[in-house]
């Protein structure tokens, strides 16, 4: 096979030197049949590559044309609600002090000529332009056939309206523009309390199109070097991935060896060895080697695409579903149209339709109480407030809702219940050597790579307060380690497969005891006489035992999800306390085994992730819950934001939603539970005894209401 072209014939002796000798050892693999002839004397010649050039492409490219956009909305309709709250209430101020209701409970007088038409001007600015964003919420209601809280307000504002335009211009009666503008500016000063409350709409699928690169270096049958757009690529072309590069889409390496960081897209801890052959996919990290591939799939078709789709599908779903306070507004739709059919039949029977058109419209505004516009959005401000001192970030409130009915939840492992990053779990020195001296001279040597791998050993070693000395005389040892000058002396860190080819004997129970957990394993070498062995592995996080020991007391079942394989997975099942756990999850498949712990919707299911391969898990499950050290895109899919990146603080997201759930309860119930008394009477059920409500009455009763669930929203806490 000839050489990968390449643009430029000098020779970086640096830039090839990474942490090749892990190719053959990850998880303590051991092949005591590989021989030197099995190297591949194909291998390109590094010394003829540039690495310097590791732009990336993707970041000067425009990707808000293909985003959903949803941020951009959702702070648009704060703004919108805003600008309506403020014109709404100096508009209401004018209107309450010249309403006749405001001059009976203060016993003043304004009037003058055409007092009646300000008034009717003024409420038609406020009934239009303050009115709009339930007009057009109620399409949305509309068209879901599911009543809610536009509807209830939609039907109260307009049926205040209308009767009060009527006893403007054409019939006698009192008119209501003061519980039409303040039921408005209540209504409107409530949704945008609700929506300052969150942190935003998603942008996962911006997120997810941002990783994508724009373009692509095509070769061409010469073997010549083109930089393309990702719109003129085919099929069958082939591309050159340079080190440090994103691979632009999924293809088939055809020539090359490197390890490509798959960690944001599949959950997969360890850098990947990719070879001729090998499948590599669209946003994937290309490490310190020149890759050939060819293309396989493009657009539509690939990883990030189906991805997308199905975190489109899924939080398209969870849009359906309704909070507490669209029930209850719900419920009080069906009762306020019921009741205000029944009291204008009566009426206009029993009476004339001046008085039934009265009764109607009082049952109907009663119907709607204006507390109802707080109760809620109050206690889900005080609840975000809470959340954010405690490091969570509530997304979604409707699923946050859901929370306190969580029977199962299902853990990513890597990143998730583990840190993400690799870290020294045994240390077995020679005799005459010791675990300080055996971690202080890796450390040294593994300095000098930025392998994930080196990297863990190395922190390791600083950890323990131990020394790292300058080595010289630096080499990689092409597919079995590395090498370096210590103390006058040669040191190097080698595979299993090395250390079997060399015919070196070593402790082998306790070298299969540790492979069997699938750790990383390398053998320290002196010269030629071995010093000791080092394992390592994804470290576990300290609290994940704890956090599913509490799970399990609350009911809770905890499960363990990961791309590993069995035995890594069992590795940290056994040690965290999990037993139902699915490994060799492929990223495609995760989102099925929400769906199939959900057990057909008897189950509620949280799932707790971190990566991009986590997303479409994320939107599926009833609660998504991402850790604040993940991927954007996993975080812009969540419900829920773990700041801290510590799974234990999901015991705080269930005690707030069960928290959140009874102190909304209490103020719907305050908000709504006088209805029972007053709506009966509105429609004048005592009108025989002399005694009928009217608007002056029902606005004191709403007053107060709206004044007792602004003080309980303040009364919640964590319990």
């Amino acid at each position: 096979m000839s050489e990968i072209p390449t643009n430029d014939n000098e020779s970086s002796e640096s830039d090839h030197q990474h942490h090749s000798h892990h190719d053959h050892y990850r998880h303590g693999e051991v092949d005591h049949h590989h021989t030197d002839g099995e190297m591949n004397n194909e291998q390109m010649d590094h010394e003829h590559m540039d690495h310097a050039d590791h732009s990336d492409h993707s970041d000067h490219s425009d990707h808000s044309s293909h985003g959903v956009g949803h941020s951009g909305h959702h702070a648009h309709m704060i703004e919108d609600f805003k600008k309506r709250f403020w014109f709404v209430l100096v508009l209401s101020i004018l209107i309450i002090i010249l309403s006749d209701m405001a001059q009976m409970l203060f016993n003043y007088t304004i009037t003058f000529p055409g007092t009646n038409i300000v008034l009717f001007a003024l409420s038609s600015i406020v009934f239009f332009y303050g009115g709009w964003p339930f007009f057009k919420g109620v399409q949305d209601e509309a068209a879901l056939r599911t009543p809610g809280m536009m509807m209830l307000i939609t039907l109260a504002i307009t049926a205040s309206y209308i009767y009060s335009t009527l006893t403007t211009f054409f019939i006698e009666g009192s008119e209501f523009y003061f519980e039409l503008s303040t039921l408005i500016l209540i209504m409107l000063l409530g949704h945008w309390i609700e929506m300052r409350s969150q942190l935003g709409a998603s942008r996962a699928l911006e997120e997810l199109v941002r990783l994508m690169p724009q373009t692509a270096h095509k070769l061409d049958a010469a073997g010549n070097i083109t930089e393309v757009s990702m719109s003129e690529l085919v099929r069958d072309d082939l591309i050159l991935v340079k080190s440090g590069e994103k691979v632009p889409t999924d293809g088939l390496v055809v020539q090359g060896e490197s390890a490509v960081n798959e960690a944001m897209l599949t959950g997969e801890s360890v850098p990947v060895e990719k070879k001729p052959g090998m499948q590599v996919i669209g946003g994937s990290v290309n490490g310190n080697a020149v890759l050939m591939v060819k293309v396989e799939r493009l657009g539509d078709e690939t990883y990030l695409a189906n991805v997308i789709k199905t975190v489109q599908e899924a939080q398209a779903q969870k849009s359906r579903t309704q909070g507490l306070a669209d029930q209850a507004a719900g419920w009080l739709f069906w009762i306020a149209v019921g009741a205000g059919a029944l009291t204008f039949i009566y009426w206009i029977i029993a009476s004339d339709l001046n008085f039934a058109l009265e009764r109607m419209v009082t049952v109907l505004v009663i119907a709607c109480p204006h507390a109802l516009g707080l109760a809620v959005p109050l206690v889900n401000a005080v609840s975000t407030s809470i959340a954010a001192q405690n490091g969570l970030l509530i997304r979604n409130r409707n699923q946050f809702e859901e929370a306190r009915n969580i029977d199962r939840i299902v853990f990513d492992k890597t990143g998730t219940l583990t840190k993400g990053e690799f870290g020294v779990t045994d240390l077995f020195p020679t005799e005459g050597t010791t675990k300080d001296e055996l971690l202080a001279i890796a450390g040294s040597l593994e300095s000098q790579s930025d392998h994930p791998i080196a990297i863990g050993i190395t922190q390791a070693a600083r950890e323990c307060g131990l020394t790292l000395e300058t080595v010289t005389n630096f080499e990689n040892l092409t597919g079995s380690g590395i090498k370096a000058d210590l103390r006058g002396k040669t040191y190097s860190i080698i595979s299993p497969g090395e250390v079997s080819r060399r015919g070196i004997t070593f402790d082998q129970v306790r070298f299969e005891e540790v492979a069997s957990q699938r750790k990383t394993i390398s053998f320290v070498m002196e010269e030629d006489r071995m010093i000791g062995i080092i394992a390592v592995a994804d470290i576990i996080r300290e609290t994940s035992k704890e956090i599913i020991d509490e799970l399990r007391a609350l009911g809770i079942e905890s499960i363990m999800m990961t791309g590993d394989n069995a035995e890594v997975a069992s590795y940290v099942g056994e040690r965290i306390g999990i037993s139902r756990i699915y490994s060799q999850v492929l990223p495609g498949e995760k989102s099925e085994k929400i769906k199939e712990s959900q057990d057909g919707g008897s189950k509620k299911v949280a799932m707790v992730g971190d990566g991009i391969n986590d997303a479409p898990a994320l939107a599926t499950a009833d609660l998504g819950i991402a850790i604040g050290a993940g991927t954007d895109v996993a975080m812009e899919t969540a419900d829920v934001i773990l700041v801290d990146s510590d799974p234990k603080d999901v015991l705080s997201i269930i005690k707030l939603s069960k928290a959140t759930y009874r102190k909304t309860v209490e103020n719907l119930i305050w908000a709504a539970g006088y209805n029972i008394i007053a709506i009966p009477l509105a429609a004048g059920v005592l009108a025989s005894r002399g005694f009928v409500i009217n608007p002056a009455i029902g606005a004191a009763v709403m007053s107060l209401s709206t004044i007792i669930v602004a003080i309980n929203a303040q009364l919640l806490k964590i319990e």
